[in-house]
């Protein structure tokens, strides 16, 4: 039945007020279980105590409580790939993905609330960090930066630059000294918690995937062939690494024995036991992409990537069978 043209006005006054508060936007769907998803594209990882979440494709997000033996998959409000996970304590915990995604757990990874979304930015969130229970921050693609001081409830848009480059990863050493990596070899530095910000030289043009702090004073980026540069002064000053291969390094961990890892693209991994002046390598016999490394204190290693989860062995670098 056709609307009478009197209702026409009305109508779409009411369409036009739902389209300003981004009503009549997309919604997010909320993600299926998936029988193998320890086997599914999993990006990124964290290991508080006994407890371990991974997050992935189609919005998955995977829990063990018993250090990775076993996993169960929690419920998730999403179904975008989910890019990575920070946690701030064992209950407290945030995770970034595409449509500008936040979510946050209360609860240990048992359940999780969307706490920010913005589909129409076209634009992914990267990477986040929190350096106390109430304030963090959340990189992305084209200088996506937002900035939280409330626990995640509200995110504020911040501006590094006028540049919007790809802003990869971010870490700290403690609370005050912060450094997000990038696009062009960018590399943005900041002494007072992130209060003010402040581009840095790292004498590298290419993009910059990883980055890895080491108390109390040294800091690690990896990305495009094989690239890798060590800042000993908190990020002031940058020396490039020879890592001796082209392989895209994406990310990077510290063992227990402080030993640094670094992981490829292409399943390749390199281990230095001298914080990056020498590397020994490990090509594993897939070749397949390996996104996130988290060692265990038993110096086991555990991988995620394009294959799910797998295991090594930090000093023979043998597999789990």
């Amino acid at each position: 039945m056709a609307v009478p043209n009197r209702y026409l006005p009305g109508i779409l006054a009411v369409v036009l007020a739902m389209l300003a508060e981004g009503l009549l936007l997309a919604q997010p769907v909320p993600s299926q279980f998936a029988r193998l998803s320890t086997e599914s594209l999993l990006l990124d990882g964290d290991l508080v105590d006994e407890s371990i979440i991974a997050v992935g494709e189609r919005g998955h997000i995977l829990l063990s409580e018993d250090r990775g033996e076993s996993w169960v998959q929690a419920p998730s409000p999403v179904n975008v790939l989910l890019t990575a996970i920070h946690r701030h304590d064992s209950m407290l915990g945030f995770v970034t993905g595409h449509d500008g995604v936040i979510l946050r757990t209360q609860d240990g990874g048992q359940s999780w609330e969307l706490v920010h979304y913005q589909p129409e930015n076209e634009a992914p969130l990267l990477d986040i960090w929190f350096k106390n229970a109430l304030e963090g921050f959340a990189v992305g693609a084209y200088g996506f930066f937002l900035h939280t001081q409330n626990g995640g409830q509200t995110w504020e848009a911040k501006s590094l630059d006028d540049q919007d480059l790809h802003l990869n990863s971010i870490v700290a050493l403690g609370t005050d000294q912060i450094l997000i990596g990038g696009e062009s070899g960018m590399a943005y530095r900041s002494d007072d918690g992130g209060s003010n910000w402040s581009a840095v030289s790292t004498g590298y043009s290419g993009s910059w995937f990883g980055a890895l702090a080491q108390p109390p004073d040294t800091l690690y980026l990896s990305g495009l062939q094989g690239s890798m540069s060590r800042s000993f002064d908190s990020g002031a000053n940058w020396e490039r690494l020879d890592t001796q291969t082209t392989s895209i390094l994406a990310s990077m961990a510290i063992t227990a024995n402080s030993n640094i890892i670094a992981a490829s693209r292409d399943g390749l991994l390199l281990i230095s036991r001298d914080r990056g002046d020498t590397f020994q390598r490990h090509q594993l016999p897939d070749r397949s992409d390996i996104t996130s490394i988290i060692p265990m204190p038993n110096g086991e290693i555990l991988l995620m990537g394009e294959s799910g989860i797998r295991w090594l062995s930090d000093f023979d670098w043998n597999e789990r069978p």
